[in-house]
């Protein structure tokens, strides 16, 4: 029997409004605990995306990888130290598309990619199809291309991107092809060669770019991606010119708004940052701000929001305490530490890495050894989150983390950041530190879900909190610093500010004023819903990209 998702196929005939055919390439899709398809923010982000477009009836269909062996496993070394684990996935709940593509790469011949899809009432999102090249008839190399998320190997990376992108459009194509085709983020950019080669027209290709971090914006030598056959063919050496920059580099994002009709950035800030980066290059889209947002029907806890709607604080208290019992058992379990429900409980946790600044409040130790030996207020701080499992600085950054807490009661190291752990996080703490250096996070949507679950925001002015923050009535916000300054300048005076809030404002709110905490908390709810709900951003992008 055919399946229905060999065609574009919706269980749900799609709203007026949005009936314009768009697919949706990510290559991290958060969509459940028990699909590893993501590494963090990028993939919560698609994943809300998905969940609304399915709320709302919306024609979309998002195109992702089928990572064998997820992006990894976080466990622990004997001493409590980070551990990479791989160990391979299987789902058996999603359904084989039947359709298969041929992609060339390295010259190499055809690799064949298959289409497996997640149906919407699985997940309650938009169709999602997720491609592998662990095909019988691909050779062993070919077959490991879609292994791991973000692997190590350059040309891996390579490989992935022209799955993703040209095996992607491929299969798009299959389906009855879009209207439209959003990148979000630069990984799937072959797409857009590939299609502009069919004919498309620029109208019909929009892109997100989600960081200023160079990282995030990938640079390779244009020579090496056309032996690839990263453009879908072999470009002349005129041709390629055209395409790259910097004598020869081709960069990931500036070919994405060159082949665009419409970009947008993950916040305004983010967006003042992307124009500011991009301007010197010519022929690039406009970069419009469509803050990134989340879906708060999967990751608002169900009694939070029924007390908050009836602005019970009683009731609300008496689900939080039991909230973050749920949350102290995990912490038991992993570290042996009993947490207290009536302490404030601070949880840093996202990706590892340095300008996001895990460790700032270490970075006075007397100042933060009175923080957490004070009887008057006392804290409890959890620290959680995976860094690449290359980026030997942000692990050290963990493992130093983890030596520092082992031996105190009120501190904790948690590992298996993911989905579900995330969620336990948000409605299990009171604060939500998010510190990284001002202008370095485009959006930092973890702090929307957090505010959604009342946990008051304590952060850098950066990403979404200037777009949110009214400090000291929906959230803690550090006064604004010169990002020009040198990094250990920054890190010393952010420091010297996160300590004296926290000593003289938070900790005392949530002491000495329970009803003025529990007013801060009712009004970060308030403000980040609808605002910042991916309701909202899927309305935009249709409103303002797909047009």
């Amino acid at each position: 029997m055919k399946s229905n998702y060999s065609k574009w196929y919706h269980p749900y005939k799609p709203a007026k409004e949005f009936n314009k055919r768009a697919a949706y390439f990510s290559m991290e899709f958060a969509i459940h605990q028990g699909l590893k398809t993501y590494s963090g923010g990028l993939g919560f982000l698609a994943g809300s995306h998905m969940r609304s477009a399915f709320d709302m009836k919306q024609n979309v269909i998002g195109i992702g990888m089928l990572w064998k062996y997820g992006y990894y496993d976080q466990g622990r070394n004997h001493d409590q130290t980070l551990q990479v684990n791989s160990i391979e996935k299987n789902y058996s709940f999603l359904e084989d598309s039947g359709l298969e593509v041929e992609v060339r790469i390295n010259g190499n011949g055809s690799v064949k990619v298959r289409a497996y899809v997640l149906k919407p009432e699985t997940a309650q999102s938009a169709p999602i199809y997720f491609l592998t090249t662990d095909v019988e008839g691909n050779d062993y190399l070919s077959r490991t291309i879609t292994d791991r998320l973000y692997d190590g190997n350059d040309d891996t990376r390579i490989a992935q991107s022209i799955i993703l992108g040209i095996g992607g459009a491929k299969i798009v194509e299959a389906l009855g092809g879009a209207d439209v085709y959003h990148l979000n983020e630069g990984h799937a950019l072959p797409a857009f060669y590939y299609l502009r080669d069919q004919g498309l027209k620029k109208s019909q290709m929009v892109f997100t770019t989600h960081t200023p971090e160079k990282a995030g914006n990938e640079e390779r030598g244009g020579h090496q991606l056309n032996d690839f056959g990263f453009f879908g063919k072999k470009l002349s050496n005129q041709e390629l010119k055209k395409e790259t920059i910097d004598g020869g580099l081709l960069n990931y994002t500036v070919s994405a708004l060159r082949l665009s009709k419409k970009a947008n950035a993950v916040s305004k800030l983010h967006a003042k940052v992307s124009q500011d980066m991009w301007k010197d290059f010519k022929d690039t889209a406009e970069i419009i701000p469509i803050t990134n947002a989340q879906n708060d029907g999967f990751w608002q806890d169900v009694g939070l929001r029924k007390a908050w709607q009836k602005k019970n604080g009683k009731t609300f208290k008496e689900k939080k305490v039991e909230l973050k019992k749920e949350l102290f058992d995990i912490v038991l379990d992993q570290t042996g530490k009993l947490f207290n429900p009536n302490v404030a409980t601070i949880v840093w946790a996202r990706r590892f890495a340095a300008y996001k600044r895990a460790d700032l409040l270490l970075h006075d130790l007397e100042q933060f050894r009175q923080l957490v030996s004070n009887n008057k207020f006392p804290v409890q701080i959890i620290w959680a989150g995976k860094p690449y499992p290359t980026d030997h600085g942000a692990i050290e950054t963990f493992n130093r983390l983890v030596h520092f807490s082992k031996h105190t009661s009120n501190l904790a190291v948690l590992t298996g950041y993911e989905i579900e752990l995330s969620k336990k996080l948000k409605t299990g703490s009171d604060v939500w530190l998010n510190t990284p250096r001002i202008t370095r996070e485009a959006s930092g949507t973890s702090g929307m879900t957090a505010a959604m679950n009342g946990s008051v925001n304590l952060s850098t002015n950066d990403g979404w909190i200037p777009e949110f923050a009214k400090n000291g009535k929906n959230c803690f916000v550090l006064p604004n610093i010169d990002h020009t300054l040198p990094e250990w300048e920054q890190d010393n005076l952010d420091a010297i500010q996160l300590y004296k809030i926290l000593t003289q404002k938070v900790m005392p709110t949530f002491y000495d004023n329970p009803v003025k905490w529990q007013q801060i908390v009712f009004k970060a709810m308030e403000d980040v819903s609808p605002e910042f709900s991916s309701h909202r951003m899927a309305r935009q992008y249709y409103e303002e990209m797909y047009s």
